[in-house]
Order: C-alpha cells, then sequence, then structure tokens
C-alpha cells in the first residue's frame, strides 16, 4: 500500500514520523496513519502528541487582507508519555476528515488552496516542535459533478481560495469557520452571458448543498443555492446547474 510521509518532527533528540496510508483524500473521507516516535540520545518525556487539519484562509483585519492559517479539525494522539533513548513507539491512528475541507486538488489555474495536517510534538522545558506537509485533497464524486457541470456550460475554473466566516443558503450554513470559493469565468462557448461565477460546497453525508454567485453584466451579484442528493447522476446535476445559471 502507498505510504506518505506526512512530516517529520524533532526537537531535543526525539524525533515522530507520520506515515498516511492513502495518497489522495476527499472531504469526509476516513483515513489511517501511523505515527512513529523515535527516541534520541537521552529518556525524554513527551508532554502531548496532537495532529492538526489545517487550511489557509484569507481574513479581513482591519479593512486590510491578510492570509493566515486556520485549524479545522485536531485530534489528540497521546498524553504524557515518556521516550527512552533509543526506544521506538508506533502509534496506530485513524480518523475522518470533516465533509467541509477544502478542495485542494482542484485544478484550478489560480489555486491558493492549501491543505495540511500539523504534527505536534511537545517536550517540557522545551519550544513546542511542529512541522506540515500538504495534503491531496480531491473532489467527492457530486462535488466534481458540479465542476463538470461548469464545464459543459462554458465556464473555466481560474482561481480557488478559503475565506474566514460562515457561508449561508436555503437550508444550511457551513461549521467549520471558513469556506472555499472556486471562481469560475466564461470561455467562448460559455451560457447565460454572465461574467464570473463563484462556487462553494457545504457538504454532509447524503446532501452536498451548493451556493452560486452570479456576475451578471446588468443587475449585479446574485445568490442561488442548491442541495443535491449524494446519489445523482451527471445528467441530473448539470440539468439542474443550468437551471440555476439560466
Amino acid at each position: 500500500m502507498f505510504k506518505k510521509l506526512l512530516a517529520t518532527v524533532g526537537i531535543g533528540g526525539a524525533k515522530v514520523d507520520t506515515i498516511l496510508t492513502s495518497e489522495l483524500l476527499s472531504p469526509g473521507d476516513n483515513f489511517s496513519a501511523n505515527i512513529v516516535i523515535t527516541g534520541g540520545d537521552t529518556e525524554q518525556t513527551i508532554s502531548g502528541l496532537d495532529l492538526a487539519l489545517m487550511t489557509r484562509v484569507k481574513v479581513k483585519r482591519d479593512e486590510t487582507d491578510m492570509i493566515a492559517n486556520q485549524r479545522i479539525a485536531q485530534w489528540r494522539i497521546a498524553d504524557s508519555f515518556v521516550i527512552n533513548a533509543g526506544e521506538t513507539k508506533t502509534i496506530p491512528f485513524s480518523a475522518q476528515l470533516p465533509y467541509e475541507t477544502p478542495i485542494s486538488a482542484n485544478g484550478a489555474r489560480n489555486n491558493q488552496t492549501k491543505v495540511w495536517i500539523s504534527t505536534g510534538l511537545n517536550i517540557d522545558m522545551a519550544i513546542d516542535a511542529s512541522d506540515k506537509d500538504p495534503l491531496n485533497i480531491i473532489a467527492t464524486s457530486i462535488q466534481n459533478k458540479v465542476l463538470q457541470a461548469m464545464d459543459l456550460c462554458g465556464y473555466s475554473l481560474v482561481k480557488a481560495d478559503v475565506e474566514e466566516g460562515q457561508l449561508r443558503g436555503n437550508g444550511f450554513v457551513s461549521s467549520i469557520g471558513c469556506y472555499q470559493e472556486l471562481e469560475f469565468k466564461p470561455n467562448k462557448f460559455a451560457l447565460f452571458g454572465l461574467n464570473e461565477v463563484e462556487v462553494s460546497f457545504v457538504a454532509t453525508p447524503q446532501v452536498t448543498h451548493v451556493l452560486l454567485e452570479l456576475d451578471r453584466n446588468f443587475g449585479g451579484d446574485s445568490y442561488r443555492s442548491m442541495s443535491l442528493d449524494n446519489g445523482l447522476s451527471q445528467d441530473q446535476v448539470t440539468a439542474q446547474i443550468k437551471n440555476f445559471l439560466g
């Protein structure tokens, strides 16, 4: 099985390697990893070991746009323990990605979406150690059908980023403190005469909510939302997208 080295963290001689057993993940997927802790030259007390799922978000502070790191999930791997000199401890770990995890492997020409797992190794009387390594988060089946539908309507994905805040639509609201925006521009075959379409997802196990921001030549921006059953076919999704864009 493919194993990806996620992160290597070391301080004061001790080292931790986090090894993921899958190369590609989608929002809501279960994943597993092995956390391998190797002791240094002397015995050390580890005060805690955590993993955190992180992303980069656009934030506004005092009317200034900034980029910040945001934690969207965290898992405690181990509490205080002792690692002897030269000792190796292996801790198997499994968890589930949040359904709202941003899609980092999205194919946008300007892809600003970054998702990674940060490994934290805390050692008494020492500065916390941490490292990070990007994750390839691909669209779920229903999300991919929405992206394909946009392509079939003549719109190309030009930019993807994540913004701080909460997303609201008809009957749904986001829950992780940030949301992804996928920005589409029309090509020469585009339908409906739109200047731009921004697509955002709020996914759940059975339904994927979609918020569309439509920029028209006349009338300014407007918002439309829909809730798609995750089992819909490509033709069904394309028909709904066409209906909302028109």
